[in-house]
């Protein structure tokens, strides 16, 4: 094969396999170099790549370079020294542009006796007892008979080829001594393998996490068996497999790759659990070991990481638009906290992904809500559950509505704010039980009252359960008017005051104007009905806005803020509102009204008059605002009040409700 455009790639490892299929799909021609036809079957020829298994010496490469090649790969594995001098030695006598894929390192751990090759390795173990796994190859297998009775001690692993099985029993290396197999192999598989020949110690080499080091790491350390690590040799230069990508991708202008079929590249939004081990299921670590790339937070990737390349991004749009500016990935690992379905930013991310261009694969992960039930020996289907991380919540509204309340937290300040919120609304009696960096070495459970925690501090990832044995499910509608502080300030009473909350037709986030509150009777009643709303009463009297502060705390709403000042000179700073209650408008209906359509055209008005002439302004609005007038409706109620045996019925004057929405098309009516 003559061509000047082909690439020569020595693929012995992963990374050669999956540069070669690259290539390919791109319509590059390569001719992939491998040592034995063992290897050969690890690679799919096509019409642009051919390979070959060849046994190359230098001359050999300097042959096959001369042919033609635009540059040559060296994606040899990181031990084969001897192999990449030659390459490199062709290269410059042939003057062809040589690029080394360098693997990238594992971790370095504190558990893990180093040395710098494999006579180090045998001259440490000749002073151990207990047998011994080697799995650096069948070619230095020679030095580990110098072991002590090695012939009983020294379990041996090595590829499955008939000469290298041949090589290890002349050593003395066979029957249950010697084990032939292809890797990587998986956690579970090395874990039984070390039990089975109850191995003291296993010597490896840093494969990095294509040739399956991390899963022995782990199962290493499940067994208790003792780690020996071979170095890996220095390099001078190199690049990671996704720099070489980026080269070939700038070289011959890789813009991008159609994929047959188009799902062949896969997304795992996968949850992590509390982050180790032990609450990651088989099937999340599974498809984290398939995965040549990792995407989320710095703690999680540090986490479950077995080596391979990564990008920190917790973001939806970021993430997506990484994933699609980068093909050479065809298994990515999308990494959230805890589960998938629980307050996940899995959410944002699943619904970002093109299932036309990607396989879309989800995995659940243990919650932090059923682990912190599971530690406290509680059930959570009879819980209400929510978030305050990261976001305002209404931890109060619903404790006081809940028996039983879980919560996410903003760690030690989400604690301490939740427990002065709980305090100070008159909830000091109910149980707070949280959990810190759960699944964590430094995991706590701290239980108590809110005041006593108030006097702890707490770690940066916390959940709380909050149990409250006197709490009020009850609908809001239609408190009665002796349980407010009323003072001398006007009250809008019980019957008109529920019929203008059904008017106004409040959802759960709406935002609400209680404009001329009196003593708050509508904002808390409104407050207690949308308790993951959020109510502002506008009054321009101190003496009932403090009136309004007092049932604030009375009826536990602190998702009602008092606003003292004239409205509409007070609304501008205040967030849009969703809906406004006009209970009294000191003679700026129409300012009022103006302000808040000009804030959100969409907004729905409820309006409260007691004279014709508000009615007449009211009309005058609905005329010449840009509304949908709805309707006005008349309330007479009569009281009964008693005399001596009789009771008669008192009647109280006649209430005006009044109500129309922004002109959108939404139906005002009723």
């Amino acid at each position: 094969m003559r061509n000047k455009e082909r690439v020569i790639l020595f693929a012995g490892t992963t990374e050669g396999r999956r540069i070669a299929q690259y290539l390919d799909n791109a319509g590059i021609d390569v001719l992939a170099c491998v040592a034995t036809e063992f290897g050969r079957q690890f690679i799919k020829e096509s019409d642009h790549v051919k390979v070959s298994s060849e046994r190359l010496g230098g001359e050999g490469m300097r042959r096959i370079m001369k042919e033609g090649c635009s540059c040559v790969i060296d994606a040899t594995h990181p031990y084969a020294t001897v192999i990449t001098g030659k390459i490199k030695e062709a290269c410059e006598e042939t003057g062809s542009e040589y690029i080394r894929l360098i693997r990238s390192k594992s971790r370095e751990y504190d558990d893990i006796t180093i040395v710098p090759d494999v006579a180090s390795a045998v001259d440490l173990l000749k002073n151990t007892e207990g047998n011994i796994l080697v799995t650096t190859g069948s070619k230095e297998l020679e030095k580990y008979t110098s072991i002590e009775d090695y012939q009983n001690r020294v379990f041996a692993r090595v590829l499955s080829m008939p000469n290298a099985s041949e090589s290890c029993a002349r050593l003395g290396f066979q029957g249950r001594n010697l084990f032939c197999m292809q890797g990587p192999f998986c956690e579970e598989l090395n874990y039984g393998l070390l039990k089975q020949v109850d191995a003291k110690y296993i010597v490896t080499k840093d494969s990095g996490e294509p040739g399956g080091f991390e899963d022995k790491i782990r199962a290493a350390r499940r067994a208790g068996t003792k780690i020996v690590l071979v170095a890996r040799p220095e390099e001078d230069d190199g690049y990671s497999f996704d720099e070489v990508i980026k080269m070939l991708n700038k070289k011959f202008a890789i813009r991008s790759i159609r994929k047959e079929p188009q799902s062949e590249r896969r997304v795992s939004v996968i949850g992590i659990g509390m982050g180790n081990e032990d609450t990651l299921t088989i099937g999340a670590r599974r498809a984290i070991d398939e995965a040549d790339l990792l995407i989320g937070a710095d703690r999680m990737i540090r986490s479950v990481s077995t080596g391979q390349d990564s990008f920190i991004e917790y973001r939806a749009e970021q993430t997506i638009t990484y994933i699609n500016e980068h093909p050479e990935y065809e298994r990515i690992a999308v990494l959230v906290s805890g589960d998938v379905g629980f307050q996940s930013a899995a959410k944002k991310i699943i619904e970002k992904i093109d299932t036309s261009v990607f396989e879309l694969d989800v995995k659940c992960g243990v919650s932090s809500v059923s682990y912190l039930c599971s530690r406290i020996g509680s059930s959570w289907d009879d819980a209400y559950l929510m978030s305050s991380h990261g976001k305002e919540s209404n931890i109060v509204g619903a404790v006081r509505r809940h028996k039983k309340v879980i919560s996410l937290l903003d760690g030690d300040k989400g604690v301490r704010a939740m427990c002065k919120d709980l305090v100070e609304y008159g909830l000091d009696g109910v149980e707070v039980k949280v959990g810190q960096d759960l699944g964590q070495e430094n995991e706590k459970i701290t239980m108590g009252k809110p005041s006593e925690l108030l006097e702890m501090t707490f770690g940066t990832l916390c959940i709380a359960m909050i149990e409250n044995p006197d709490a009020d499910g009850r609908n809001p509608i239609g408190i009665h008017d002796d349980l407010f502080i009323r003072g001398d300030a006007p009250m809008t009473k019980e019957e008109v005051r529920s019929l203008s909350i059904v008017k106004l037709k409040l959802e759960s986030g709406s935002v609400l104007y209680d404009v001329g509150a009196g003593t708050g009777s509508v904002a808390v009643e409104s407050a207690l009905t949308i308790p993951n709303g959020k109510v502002f009463a506008i009054e321009k009297e101190e003496d009932a806005a403090a009136l309004i502060e007092q049932n604030k705390k009375k009826f536990m709403v602190p998702n009602l803020e008092v606003v003292r000042g004239l409205a509409p000179d007070v609304l501008n700073d205040l967030p849009a509102p969703t809906h406004v209650f006009i209970g009294g408008s000191s003679g700026n209906l129409k300012e009022i009204m103006e302000v808040c359509l000009r804030k959100n055209p969409m907004v729905r008005f409820v309006i409260n008059a007691i004279t014709l002439e508000t009615v007449s302004e009211m009309i005058k609005c609905f005329a010449e605002l840009d509304v949908k007038e709805g309707d006005i409706i008349s309330v007479n109620i009569a009281r009964s009040k008693k005399a001596g045996r009789y009771h008669l019925m008192n009647a109280q004057n006649p209430i005006y409700i009044g109500v129309c929405v922004g002109n959108a098309d939404k139906d005002c009516s009723g």
